[in-house]
């Protein structure tokens, strides 16, 4: 009997070491799971947050964009320095409307986090961007959950990010940031998609190379003429150098040379011009050139068209003074009268200032000057920006 009474003894300090270790072993998981939960948490928390802060940063940064639009090349109608004021405003207020984390809203310094400046191709064809330079053409906007915890964390929501579990593991905030570049692209031609019942900017008149590049480049030009910013043109200078889109001048092109070219069939009557010129081509109109007009990689788009301008189109020219569009600059015209075949380089931007189509030859006069265009319509091109580009939309590159 004692030696059946130590068997079960022994059997029952077995049990009790397994139930012992089991235990032991469970306590052990049970932390570890925790631990993994814990960490998955708050992993999951602050890959929410960057996520958001990354959504505000390009957001702000698309908002800050669009006061670039305007303040760039010949015809810009505000300075760097407006520029630079009205898009950090612009930012912060796109900013404030998204959640970051644990804060209603995001926190923006517009000092800090704001900057602007100028990309540029250099001769290798690397891309350089310099901060600070003007005319602006870049911006970048820069969101932080990275600041050390101090101040009043209602004011401030830049401040490092709390997390839940992870600081029974000493670890009891992570520091984020999440950066945004937008810049300016140059546009080569124009598409309106199938359907949209969009316009383009497009005017169907036409202007020489070397004159164009007189004005842009040397200045050559008057200052005749004032545009406002409630969208009025008014007899006073205001900087921009104007030419005059007709007569031409140039000895060196067949006889009227400035003219309209055909944005669509060669048919196109002056009715056609005259709705081209209030409202814009369309998609049948551009459908004649399989849906888009653009320069070809080979450098040149053969347009159609006819020397001199008539003065049916100058109650439309009138009715869209002020108004940005964008022209066609031709390199050569061949061909006379309605015959003329124009070979097309670049689309620039102006607006019209005055018309005068009616009275003897050296009365008639239509005259532009440059000016800031962008439509999304517009195809942007893989080239720098030109005192002259239109502008496609605002691209993101960072």
């Amino acid at each position: 009997m004692r030696r059946t009474t130590n068997v079960f003894r022994s059997s029952r300090s077995m049990r009790h070491a397994r139930h012992g270790s089991i235990i032991t072993w469970s306590a052990v998981t049970l932390v570890a799971v925790m631990g993994f939960t814990a960490l998955a948490v708050d992993v999951g928390f602050m890959a929410q947050t960057k996520a958001q802060m990354q959504a505000a940063a390009d957001g702000s940064v698309l908002s800050a964009g669009l006061e670039l639009l305007n303040g760039w090349g010949t015809g810009k109608v505000l300075t760097s320095q407006q520029v630079d004021s009205t898009g950090r405003s612009a930012a912060q207020v796109v900013a404030v409307t998204y959640r970051l984390g644990e804060q209603a809203a995001a926190y923006l310094d517009t000092t800090r986090d704001v900057r602007f400046g100028q990309r540029t191709k250099s001769t290798n064809g690397a891309w350089v961007e310099t901060w600070g330079a003007t005319p602006y053409n870049i911006v970048e906007v820069t969101i932080h959950r990275d600041q050390p915890l101090a101040g009043d964390v209602a004011t401030r929501g830049d401040q490092e990010l709390p997390l839940f579990f992870a600081r029974a593991m000493g670890n009891k905030t992570a520091a984020l940031i999440a950066k945004a570049t937008a810049t300016l692209s140059p546009g080569g031609g124009f598409y309106i998609p199938p359907g949209s019942g969009l316009t383009c900017p497009l005017l169907p008149l036409a202007i020489d190379e070397a004159s164009w590049d007189d004005l842009i480049l040397n200045g050559v030009g008057s200052d005749s003429y004032k545009y406002n910013s409630n969208g009025t043109v008014t007899g006073a200078a205001d900087g921009i150098k104007e030419i005059s889109m007709y007569p031409g001048s140039n000895a060196s092109l067949p006889s009227g040379n400035r003219g309209t070219v055909d944005i669509g069939s060669s048919g196109n009557s002056t009715a056609d011009l005259s709705r081209q010129i209030r409202f814009g081509p369309n998609e049948a109109d551009l459908a004649y050139f399989g849906g888009r007009v653009q320069i070809p990689a080979s450098g040149l788009l053969a347009l159609n068209g006819d020397t001199g301008l008539s003065a049916g189109i100058k109650d439309d020219l009138a009715a869209i003074i002020g108004q940005p569009r964008a022209i066609p600059v031709f390199r050569s015209v061949s061909g006379p009268g309605n015959n003329a075949t124009y070979q097309i380089c670049k689309f620039v931007g102006i607006r019209v200032l005055y018309v005068k189509l009616t009275g003897s030859p050296s009365q008639k006069t239509v005259i532009v000057q440059p000016a800031p265009v962008f439509d999304g319509t517009i195809i942007s091109t893989t080239g720098a920006m030109q005192p002259d580009s239109i502008m496609a939309s605002l691209k993101l590159i960072h």
